[in-house]
């Protein structure tokens, strides 16, 4: 009976040990990465609203932004920085639209809303990601950060 009751016990110890371990990892798992994220500095006043306005006329059910939304139109993650693109063109493209894209006559504040947006996503992503690497806890690193 002796033996039986030291068995129990050592089965008490091995499942709070475990259990103690499990909460230590979640807590790291759930916290890492929480820190402060340096993208919030580009987010100003006008690039949130753009955001707003970017949900409001549902944008993202034609274009993508880091390589989630619709097919109809173009990525619009990097529209800012690619070649023979910039501010100028999505100014253009946001009031007069094109063939598949609708003019929606929106006032000078939200297309530079927008595109104050635009250049708050361009700043914060790639896409396609292009040379990644996978970390042993399966986060993804990007390696070929501007």
């Amino acid at each position: 009976m002796s033996t039986n009751s030291m068995s129990t016990g050592l089965k008490r110890f091995f499942f709070w040990s475990l259990f103690i371990l499990f909460v230590i990892d979640a807590y790291f798992v759930y916290t890492s990465g929480t820190e402060n994220d340096p993208s919030q500095s580009f987010l100003t006043e006008g690039a949130k609203n753009g955001k707003l306005l970017f949900q409001e006329h549902n944008c993202i059910s034609c274009h993508q932004l880091y390589g989630l939304g619709g097919y109809m139109g173009p990525d619009l993650t990097n529209v800012m920085s690619a070649p023979g693109k910039g501010e100028i063109y999505v100014k253009t493209l946001i009031q007069n639209g094109t063939q598949r894209m609708p003019n929606l006559h929106l006032p000078e504040s939200d297309v530079k809303a927008l595109t104050e947006y635009l250049n708050y996503v361009d700043k914060t992503g790639i896409s396609p990601v292009r040379n990644f690497e996978i970390n042993l806890d399966g986060t993804i690193t990007q390696k070929d950060v501007r």
